[in-house]
């Protein structure tokens, strides 16, 4: 019996595994456990986790629709009702400075507004 493992035919998830995928990603589910899940499900399973992060990683692209990192953010955050405030340089059209705050955030700055306190501390969590 050969051994196919790392071969691109052998290693292509089936279009029920992409399926299953996409619904594990839209459920935060990481790509290290859905690769478990599937190993788990067919024990021979030749699929890598580059292919799952490769999977991943084009269901992002597809979701943005050709819009970039920023555009996505801005796009996203509309959507869900954060308030937005960015600026642009004033010599070139490059975003300088970006606040996106959430809705329940709003409400509190308005009921204390003498109390703000902001985490500008650079990528931070």
């Amino acid at each position: 019996m050969a051994n196919n493992h790392g071969h691109a035919q052998s290693a292509r998830l089936t279009e029920e595994q992409l399926q299953q995928t996409e619904q594990f990603r839209k459920s935060h589910v990481s790509p290290c456990n859905i690769l478990r899940f599937f190993q788990e499900q067919d024990v021979g399973c030749p699929v890598s986790s580059q292919k799952i992060y490769n999977v991943v990683a084009k269901i992002k692209r597809n979701r943005m629709q050709g819009r970039n990192k920023v555009e996505e953010v801005l796009r996203l955050s509309a959507e869900k009702g954060y308030t937005i405030f960015y600026r642009n340089g004033e010599d070139n059209n490059v975003l300088s400075d970006i606040i996106v705050a959430h809705p329940t955030s709003i409400a509190m700055l308005r009921t204390w507004p003498y109390v703000l306190i902001m985490d500008t501390t650079y990528k931070t969590n």
